[in-house]
C-alpha cells in the first residue's frame, strides 16, 4: 500500500517536469517573434537595432556597413554628418 501514493508522486514530478520543459521550447520560438512587436517603453527592441539576420533588410543592412567600413575617416566622418543635419538630430535634444 505505501509502494502507491510513492509511485503516485513520482508520476506526478515526472509530469509536472515535461511540461515545464514543453513550456521552454514554446517560450524560446515565440519569444524570437514576439520582441518585434513589443513596443521600446515596454522593453522592445530600440528603434536602431539591426534587423534580423535572414531577412533581406539585414542583407542591405551588412552590405551598408562594409560599404561604410572602406570609406576613408575623412569621408565617413562627413557623410555622418550629413546625415545627422538632415534628421535635425543634435545633442541639445537629449532627454536630461
Amino acid at each position: 500500500m505505501s509502494m502507491r501514493p510513492r509511485s503516485l508522486s513520482i508520476a506526478a514530478v515526472a509530469l509536472l517536469a515535461s511540461n515545464l520543459a514543453g513550456c521552454g521550447t514554446v517560450n524560446e520560438k515565440l519569444s524570437a517573434g514576439m520582441g518585434d512587436y513589443v513596443p521600446q517603453w515596454a522593453g522592445g527592441l530600440p528603434a536602431d537595432a539591426p534587423p534580423r539576420a535572414g531577412t533581406p533588410q539585414y542583407d542591405a543592412y551588412m552590405r551598408e556597413r562594409e560599404r561604410k567600413r572602406l570609406l576613408p575617416a575623412a569621408d565617413r566622418e562627413k557623410e555622418e554628418q550629413a546625415q545627422k543635419g538632415a534628421t535635425g538630430t543634435t545633442s541639445g535634444n537629449a532627454v536630461r
